[in-house]
């Protein structure tokens, strides 16, 4: 399987694991607790499978950079976070740092 499968499966998991933190209330529901815990397993594991030919600063880049903006469309759409225009911005350029890493860059591995 491509590395870019694990990776984008390494992020659907941490940001169901994130999501579940908030639901979790400070590890006081135990249902959220266990999703947080079993997700966060499940993605470090599909990191460390991409890991294997993405290289770490590539790799952790998208991971971050997908993660912030879905993890804040998430905060948006499920929870009611309000997204204020710098934040956009801010989101904006991140997916045009993951994009100019994996259209432009030599680094990184396709």
């Amino acid at each position: 399987m491509s590395p870019w499968i694990f990776l984008g499966l390494a992020i659907v998991a941490e940001v169901i694991g994130t999501s579940a933190l908030k639901l979790s209330e400070g590890f006081s529901r135990l249902w959220p607790s266990l999703v947080v815990v079993v997700s966060y397993a499940t993605a470090f594991y599909l990191l460390a499978l991409t890991l294997r030919a993405i290289p770490v600063g590539v790799a952790y880049a998208v991971w971050s950079g997908v993660g912030v903006v879905l993890i804040a469309v998430i905060g948006w759409l499920v929870f009611g976070q309000k997204l204020d225009t710098a934040a956009l911005v801010g989101m904006g350029l991140i997916v045009a740092g993951v994009l100019v890493l994996n259209l432009l860059s030599k680094t990184s591995a396709h």
